[in-house]
């Protein structure tokens, strides 16, 4: 096993969404917790076929056990933004373009949220293969030629701290809630996207998470499969 301590001062782990709000999960999910594993490790997950109107999921890609634990509870904020789209189509809003005089004129106001203060354990567990190739790339030694920097969800929110922590401290692990959990309601639930299909959103997947109680080691409850 291979244990990740990640610090960053902003994050945003988005759902799929539309519309004014373009809210974030409360942690950060496997699925984004994965992909960083696989940036580090210098592992290319895009298929590029050429052929496809989106940019694939390569089906190849390395099967691991993930569990995140929480050192601080981050913080949701939020901030307005001017969003623009682009019209389909000649006739698309070009009625509005004169009155613009040059500017952009599909201009809508919405309230994008991110969290603050991130601070995380990323516990991969296994695939012995993937976790020597982390160690590898944690050092600068890759195994393939690396593609763009780590971020967490937005280009412009960089880590600040990324080491492999070797005496881990107890944490508040989230866990994925399942049908037989009869505690009622628990404190911070956010559902968290586990993996996901680009193509074919139906084959993607998320739960709903909650962190323990306490502060502690890692319980067999937090572990998930990346790709499920």
């Amino acid at each position: 096993m291979i244990c990740l301590y990640l610090q960053a001062p902003f994050a945003v782990f988005r759902p799929f969404t539309a519309g004014s709000l373009r809210p974030t999960a409360g942690f950060i999910t496997p699925s984004a917790a994965y992909g960083l594993a696989l940036n580090i490790a210098g592992i290319e997950s895009r298929l590029d076929d050429a052929k496809s109107p989106m940019t694939l999921m390569r089906a190849d890609l390395p099967r691991v056990k993930i569990a995140l634990g929480a050192l601080c509870f981050p913080q949701v904020q939020s901030l307005y933004q001017q969003a623009h789209n682009y019209p389909i189509g000649k006739e698309a809003g070009a009625q509005y373009a004169p009155q613009a005089r040059g500017n952009k004129y599909n201009i809508t106001p919405v309230r994008r949220e991110f969290l603050s203060n991130l601070r995380a354990y990323i516990c991969l567990d296994e695939n012995l293969n993937l976790e020597q190739k982390v160690r590898n790339g944690m050092l600068g030694q890759y195994n393939a030629t690396r593609y763009g920097i780590p971020f967490l969800g937005d280009n412009n929110f960089m880590i600040d701290l990324l080491r492999e922590e070797v005496k881990r401290q107890p944490a508040y692990w989230y866990e994925k809630i399942t049908e037989r959990d009869d505690r009622g309601p628990r404190p911070r639930t956010t559902r968290l996207m586990i993996s996901i299909d680009r193509q074919i959103f139906a084959n993607s997947s998320s739960a709903l998470f909650a962190p323990t109680e306490q502060m502690l080691d890692i319980p067999e409850t937090a572990w998930v499969v990346v790709p499920s």
